[in-house]
């Protein structure tokens, strides 16, 4: 019988990557906008807003990673 499974290791990996990579786009949107607004009040803590801008970044880094583990592992 041939395997007719939905969820192939690709698959698998390309779902990993496009969700991690949509919630950072989400989460670089929330706190890219809160660092804009904060440095206009307060701009000697631009260096501080922009940890939370990379810590968001490196959800999809996450994701690749991941992804890349399900096709290599």
């Amino acid at each position: 019988m041939a395997d007719t499974s939905l969820i192939t290791p690709e698959f698998a990996a390309a779902l990993t990557m496009g969700l991690s990579a949509l919630g950072a786009g989400y989460a670089i949107a929330a706190s890219g906008s809160a660092a804009a607004a904060a440095t206009v009040e307060k701009p000697e803590v631009f260096g501080k807003v922009m940890i939370f801008v990379a810590l968001a970044e490196a959800i999809a880094i996450y994701g690749l990673v991941v992804a890349l583990m399900i096709l290599f592992a």
